[in-house]
């Protein structure tokens, strides 16, 4: 949440508060200040529920988890008829359901790519309002009950920018909720106590003799046999969608268009913190209004890491300034965030992320953060940071990413939708092969080429003027893609496993999206 992060041992919070509530990323790093900030919005409390998703049996040697996100508070709800009490949570997280234990008990805990390890059992004493009722539905383990349980012994105390988790490490048995698969004897910790915490947390980042001293969640994946390559794929899904999945072991080609973009992760020792994580190497951000040229943001090109554990994206100060002065905002408000025009959410242009001839085009309502009030309120999804630079939700909805732990490369691509098709891998190497199966016509562009960055045309939304390096122009909804005519499928050459056969469904990722009743908003 051996190298030298496991003599640190301390996982860090990289957190915001939006609406009284934490935005946050959970970062084992030390020696790091990051902001906090506080926005105070009035509001009403209004009950909503958490969904179980459906599960579909496909490839064995992949685990499917769905992810379901709803912005309807009459959809928000499972299996079990929990209803969580979200109304004043304006940030969106993934929260994975575990079944722990025999017999098997379920809990919530937060997925990210952030940190490495398992814990569960919150105190829900130490968060208020909307934080303690959602806490209080995440579900609690008891060793105590399980036969399977094992107490290590052994504890660690887990800090957090707003908070601190103390833990005790167990074994016990994981149920992958939907199928008879289960890990044995897997370790996590359960919490002894906490502050301002409201759910446990499942690291999927790097494990076993790189970031952790013992085999994590997705080390026993691998060493089980639950899956065959160590390797996993992320797709959010947009907040259009309300779908998405992440596949371990395995790739969805129904989820993105095109090949995917080999992106080598940048070596511990030599990254910005030093923690073997997922940084990756930006070469630029350049904003494609609807009628303007495309203009390519000056200091735009750093070290980034990719986090699913945060809601916003953190740029640096005097980039993010930029940024949002080209989205209406001359300054920060008083509380850290850029507050914007609501109305670009229904513009076509985007922003653009360039990585090594890569460009993901993020769509202005994906990076714009809505708030239902009246009037409605809206946010950049960037917010400033001095010491951090990561790209959190706001821009991974719009990207296909397979987190590859053996190779240590992150592969992407342009985000699409055009079914479901979850199929395992053989072998890492085979995805330089995989081609998505959705057509490039109606999907936003990605551009693949040796030559650099090419130039979208431009139009309302932004200031700023330009050109690439190219001097190529294209509309939002063309693309470049080598090898990739639209409608082109992924049979003909990826290497993978026939979709839609039996890839393990698994436990259930859910976008858990907090309905604000916000009343006069000043």
């Amino acid at each position: 949440m051996a190298l030298p992060l496991i003599l640190t041992a301390s996982v860090l919070l990289i957190s915001s508060t939006f609406g009284g509530h934490a935005i946050a990323s959970s970062l084992p790093f030390t020696n790091t200040t990051i902001p906090r900030t506080n926005v105070s919005i009035p509001h009403t409390h209004a009950p909503i529920k958490l969904i179980n998703s459906s599960v579909i049996a496909h490839d064995d040697g992949c685990v499917h988890l769905p992810i379901v996100h709803s912005t309807n508070a009459k959809h928000f709800s499972n299996k079990r008829g929990v209803q969580l009490q979200l109304a004043n949570r304006s940030d969106i997280a993934y929260y994975a359901q575990l079944s722990i234990g025999t017999p098997p008990q379920p809990v919530f805990v937060q997925l990210d790519t952030g940190s490495f390890e398992l814990w569960v059992n919150p105190d829900c004493t130490t968060v208020q309002g909307a934080d303690a009722a959602f806490c209080q539905q995440v579900g609690r383990y008891d060793g105590n009950t399980s036969s399977t349980a094992k107490s290590l012994g052994t504890t660690k105390t887990l800090k957090y920018g707003i908070g601190t988790a103390n833990i005790t490490y167990f074994e016990d048995t994981i149920t992958l909720a939907g199928t008879a698969t289960a890990l044995q004897a897997v370790q996590f910790g359960v919490a002894t106590a906490t502050e301002d915490t409201f759910s446990g947390i499942l690291g999927i980042g790097y494990g076993k003799g790189i970031a952790t001293k013992y085999k994590n969640f997705v080390d026993q994946l691998v060493a089980q046999n639950a899956i065959r390559a160590k390797a996993y794929t992320l797709a959010l899904g947009s907040k259009e969608e309300k779908e998405g999945v992440i596949v371990f072991g395995g790739v969805d080609p129904s989820k993105f268009a095109g090949p995917l973009a080999r992106l080598p992760i940048i070596d511990a020792n030599n990254s910005p913190d030093q923690v073997p994580r997922f940084w990756i190497d930006m070469n630029s951000i350049s904003i494609t209004p609807p009628n303007n040229n495309t203009k390519v943001y000056e200091g735009s090109s750093m070290p980034v890491f990719l986090d699913s554990g945060s809601t916003m994206t953190l740029l640096p100060p005097t980039l993010a300034a930029s940024i949002a002065k080209d989205f209406g905002a001359e300054k920060e408000d008083d509380n850290g965030f850029y507050r914007i025009d609501c109305g670009l959410t229904a513009m076509n242009g985007t922003l653009d992320f360039a990585f090594n001839g890569l460009k993901i085009r993020v769509p202005y309502k994906e990076m714009i953060r809505e708030v239902p009030s009246n009037p409605p309120a809206c946010f950049l999804g960037i917010i400033p940071s001095e010491k951090f630079t990561l790209l959190g939700d706001t821009f991974l909805r719009s990207a296909y990413i397979v987190f590859d732990l053996e190779t240590d490369s992150v592969w992407m691509t342009q985000a699409a939708s055009c079914g479901s098709t979850p199929a395992a891998l053989g072998n890492v190497k085979d995805l330089s092969m995989v081609v998505g199966a959705c057509g490039m016509t109606n999907e936003p562009a990605v551009t693949i080429s040796s030559a650099g960055d090419t130039t979208a045309t431009p139009g309302v939304g932004g200031t700023g003027t330009g050109t690439d390096t190219n001097g190529a122009s294209a509309t939002a909804s063309s693309a470049v893609v080598p090898g990739s005519p639209p409608g082109a499928t992924s049979t003909a050459r990826s290497p993978i496993s026939s979709p839609g056969s039996r890839c393990r469904p698994a436990v259930a990722i859910v976008w858990a999206f907090a309905v604000l009743a916000l009343v006069n908003m000043a």
